[in-house]
């Protein structure tokens, strides 16, 4: 059974799915959660409390699951360049279902989101690459990370004809640099 903060999160996730976070009101989160309003404040503070929160929460499942994907895959004694596909794949489908991801990934600013949601453009991709890089080993170079990451990010931004396009480009990619070095 979820806490009353997931619930209140929960809640809040499903409001920006049908308005925009301006017209999102405490109390209907609240009400949508099944605790008071009074729990609310108490829990996050204020509205942008709980845009943080659930920022926080989006980005760091993301971020567990690139670290899944990527673990699954070395598991498998994938390559660097089918892992980098592996954390591609969970990436296009997080951003594609998450407007919060997708904002976090590629910085677009939009008035449905919060502000606080809304992190400088580049930090998530930075802390992609030092995943990557920490998963797969410092090795290879930074910059073959960096260059596979920011190639992913831009399918989010100007999709592929399919994600499997799209994976198969980065592996390609990593592939090509990495002969290189």
């Amino acid at each position: 059974m979820p806490t009353a903060r997931d619930s209140l999160l929960n809640a809040a996730l499903s409001a920006l799915d049908v308005r925009a976070w301006s017209s999102v009101r405490m109390v209907d989160v609240a009400a949508a959660a099944g605790v008071s309003r009074q729990t609310l404040y108490n829990e996050f503070g204020t509205k942008e409390g709980l845009a943080r929160a659930l920022a926080r929460r989006e980005t760091d499942d993301f971020l567990a699951g690139v670290d899944q994907a990527l673990a699954a895959a070395r598991q498998h004694d994938a390559d660097p360049a089918d892992c980098l596909a592996a954390a591609t794949a969970w990436t296009l489908r997080t951003a594609r279902r998450s407007p919060l991801v997708r904002a976090a990934i590629t910085g677009c600013r939009t008035d449905r989101l919060p502000t606080a949601v809304q992190p400088p453009a580049g930090e998530l991709a930075r802390t992609l690459r030092d995943r990557v890089a920490a998963v797969l080993g410092p090795e290879r170079g930074g910059w073959v990370y960096e260059a596979a990451v920011r190639l992913a990010v831009s399918y989010v931004v100007a999709p592929a004809t399919t994600d499997e396009d799209a994976c198969a480009q980065v592996a390609r990619l990593v592939r090509g640099l990495s002969e290189v070095t």
